[in-house]
């Protein structure tokens, strides 16, 4: 057992506001789910609110609480604007408040007297804040606690711009004690999630405004995620793209996950460079992968296996990791394209048009030559659209055509007008000739293209539903077992009505 305990209270709520009344209420909200609260003192406005926040906590907050005192000065990346010696009053009235725990940077050390707190009525647990917010630097096998006791444990947070660097404060959590690993960034996001199964001591996330990079909310990281529970026997899995952050597929997943009692977590990578994340597999015991935009194409020369719809296809969006380390994979594209449209169309005979001629367009067509339809392929890169034809048993037409060509099915396979540009259509209204309009991007649900459609009376579809149906025929290439279909649909479909009710 660690400084801060085991299991659920190493999951660290941030409470972060500029009034006592909504700390308050963060407070509140936190002491539900955990017993470790970090409260963020610099972000409140005023010495008032201070105060005041301070003077309802020592009045009202339980005592078996674990309260962590941070009044992080701008010099270390916090937002308070007084000198050290206002940091050290301001910690020791949470002292008086109740607090057992005080955060305190490493600037702050090296302008007092012996560099230690120790002789100030500071909260008597220190920890020892070091913050890197522009890179992650090389650092020794581990970090041992400093020679005269100035801190009970030590943080490290560091900017992770790669997988990599987020690896390396891993490692040090694997081999140090007492010691708080935090990558900052949405490189780094995957390892805070594994954090407290390598063995840092805390893994924070906050109740409501992220106050660091890559921060994610504390209800996901202990409901979706699971932080608190994970262990070296959990197994990984993931999705890699570049962007990610808009990516459905973690909530997906992880709700398949706890509906069928299965110990495993499914976690973003945003990978800028393949190379990067494949060679975190092996560390961080990675047991298969999604794959999305860019990488579906480019994934394939790295695999030591391959079915033969994908190898035709010429893209990837499933990898499974074999025991020896190999990778094999397949596409469930495939499947998610017939199932969306042959609820809505007699696929064989009809003419279908992808636009688009990347990894989810090579799905798509090949799809739809296999289950009779006409395909016809339109993109930007004429030379692309051409090969895509020649491969998938289809034709090509150029855009200027599209006015007057008509299709039963348009099919776009672009990531125009996805989240976060989603105000931008591929295709203008009157090139919309067609009975059914089905765009492959699933957020917005309703993409400006589908909005046009609807206009002209065609029958639309969303990418939603395709995304669903290869989602679940993953699930079960990764695990073996059936998928729970109408859990894994309702929240996803939940999630996307909260997120636009948003926007």
């Amino acid at each position: 057992m660690g400084v801060f305990g085991s299991g659920l209270h190493r999951l660290c709520a941030v409470v972060a506001a500029a009034t006592a009344g909504l700390a308050a209420r963060q407070v509140r909200r936190a002491l539900k789910q955990t017993s470790t609260v970090e409260l963020r003192l610099d972000w409140l406005r005023s010495d008032g609110e201070r105060a005041r926040f301070l003077r309802w906590l020592k009045k009202s907050a339980p005592r078996s609480a674990v309260f962590l005192a941070t009044c992080r000065r701008k010099e270390g990346g916090g937002k308070f604007s007084g000198d050290v010696a206002g940091e050290l009053f301001w910690l020791m009235q949470a002292r008086e408040a109740g607090c057992r725990w005080c955060d305190v940077e490493i600037e702050t050390l090296r302008r007092l007297p012996n560099r230690s707190v120790r002789g100030y009525a500071v909260p008597p647990k220190v920890l020892l804040s070091v913050h890197d917010f522009d890179r992650t630097p090389a650092f020794p096998r581990r970090v041992a606690m400093p020679d005269l006791g100035e801190a009970d444990a030590v943080k490290i947070a560091a900017a992770a711009h790669t997988i990599g660097d987020s690896l390396r404060l891993l490692r040090l959590a694997r081999h140090s004690k007492n010691f708080v690993a935090v990558p900052m960034g949405e490189a780094g996001l995957p390892a805070r999630v594994l954090a407290l199964r390598e063995g840092s001591a805390l893994a924070y996330a906050p109740v409501a405004e992220a106050t660091a990079p890559g921060q994610i909310a504390f209800e996901e990281m202990k409901h979706l995620y699971r932080a608190h529970q994970l262990t070296r026997r959990t197994r990984v899995y993931g999705v890699i793209g570049d962007p990610i952050g808009h990516s459905l597929s973690p909530l997906l997943h992880n709700t398949g996950f706890v509906a069928r009692h299965i110990d495993a977590v499914y976690l973003p990578f945003l990978v800028h460079k393949l190379r990067d994340f494949l060679e975190a597999v092996p560390e961080l015991g990675i047991r298969g992968f999604s794959v999305t935009l860019p990488h579906k194409q480019s994934i394939r020369k790295h695999l030591q296996g391959c079915d033969p719809l994908a190898e035709a296809i010429g893209a990837v969006n499933t990898v499974v990791v074999r025991r020896d380390g190999s990778l094999r994979g397949s596409n469930t594209d495939y499947v998610g394209v017939l199932r969306a449209l042959e609820k809505r169309i007699k696929l064989a005979g009809s003419r279908v048009l992808v636009f688009g001629a990347g990894g989810a367009a090579r799905a798509a067509a090949f799809a739809l030559h296999r289950a009779g339809a006409t395909v016809v392929i339109c993109a930007r890169r004429e030379e692309a659209a051409r090969a895509l034809a020649r491969a998938a048993g289809g034709d090509t037409v150029p855009r200027r055509a599209l006015r007057t060509e008509y299709f039963d099915v348009i099919v776009n396979a672009t990531p125009v007008g996805m989240h976060p540009r989603p105000g931008v259509s591929p295709l203008a209204a009157n090139e919309l000739n067609c009975r059914v309009v089905m765009d492959l991007i699933y957020r917005p649900q309703q993409t400006q293209l589908l909005k046009m459609a609807a206009r002209r009376g065609i029958v639309t579809v969303s990418g939603v539903e395709m995304f669903l149906a290869q989602g679940f025929a993953q699930w079960e290439v990764f695990t073996g077992r059936r998928a729970p279909e109408a859990v894994m649909r309702r929240t996803i479909l939940r999630a996307l009505a909260a997120k636009e009710s948003r926007s």
